[in-house]
């Protein structure tokens, strides 16, 4: 007698056949490349739908606008670790010892899987520089000098930010200096900055299979710590999204597009998976 074998669909045989740990991971996408920018020090409400802030406001109409982003605490240096590695790695405060972190982050683990990092860090004097400050430059918001797998090499001037955006790294990250990351400047000057600088590269990721992160480090200075979160770029669903996220979750998306192991806290994370057209 014939048996009867029923259909089974592509997608539900991929599912049946995906290894351990790799469901998740499955559902972001892989961005040729992701620029993840931080700010300073503004509340979510502060930000989006401020009049002196329209850039942002455009582009969180028309990209993924996070409205229950959250930052881990206070002050700013513990939360730029923190979306790095997982880890505030016991840092309380903003004083800027040497230091040269052994666990897992972002940047040695996309250098380690060949993807490549860079970090570039609007007025740092030199690259690789690993002094506390000069002028308007600040490493208490330069993570990537504060661990021993990310080489000098990788520690850039924003001045060395690509014309070409093919020739970035498949991971990086800008952060303005105290005037323009809105930390000393104003809200105005902030979202000038963004839209002078970096709009080419938004625009572009949108028809080249990359990505835009725009988050802050922390609110300015409450419990509730509430922060703006907006993304964009090519296959990202417009929209406003309520659901709870913080550096974690946003460490973890990238981590999973890469196939990344996952650093500290992110393990526990819930990645970014609704946002995704």
């Amino acid at each position: 007698m014939r048996r009867f074998i029923p259909l089974v669909s592509a997608a539900t045989l991929s599912a049946a056949f995906l290894l351990p740990g790799t469901a998740s991971a499955a559902a972001v996408p892989h961005p040729d490349h992701i620029l993840v920018v931080i700010e300073e020090n503004h509340a979510q409400g502060e930000i989006v739908g401020n009049a002196n802030a329209p850039y942002i406001t455009g582009l969180s109409k028309s990209g993924a606008n996070f409205t229950n982003s959250h930052a881990e605490t206070h002050p700013s240096q513990p939360n730029y670790l923190a979306l790095f590695s997982g880890s505030t790695q016991g840092v309380t405060n903003d004083t800027c010892p040497k230091k040269a972190f052994t666990t897992a982050d972002l940047g040695g683990q996309a250098l380690a899987a060949g993807i490549g990092f860079a970090g570039y860090s609007e007025s740092m004097p030199s690259d690789g520089y690993t002094g506390c400050t000069s002028g308007t430059y600040a490493r208490k918001h330069n993570p990537w000098s504060d661990f021993a797998d990310v080489p000098a090499s990788a520690n850039l001037r924003f001045t060395k930010f690509p014309t070409d955006f093919t020739k970035l790294p498949a991971v990086s990250f800008v952060v303005p200096n105290l005037q323009d990351d809105m930390h000393d400047g104003t809200v105005k000057q902030g979202d000038t900055w963004l839209k002078s600088h970096l709009d080419a590269y938004i625009q572009w990721a949108k028809t080249h299979n990359s990505v835009f992160v725009l988050t802050f480090d922390e609110d300015d200075n409450t419990t509730a710590n509430i922060i703006p979160t907006i993304i964009t770029g090519a296959g990202v669903k417009t929209g406003t999204y309520t659901e709870k996220i913080n550096h974690y979750s946003v460490l973890r998306t990238i981590e999973d597009a890469y196939g990344l192991p996952h650093a500290g806290a992110a393990a526990n994370a819930t990645p970014i998976t609704d946002i995704w057209g």
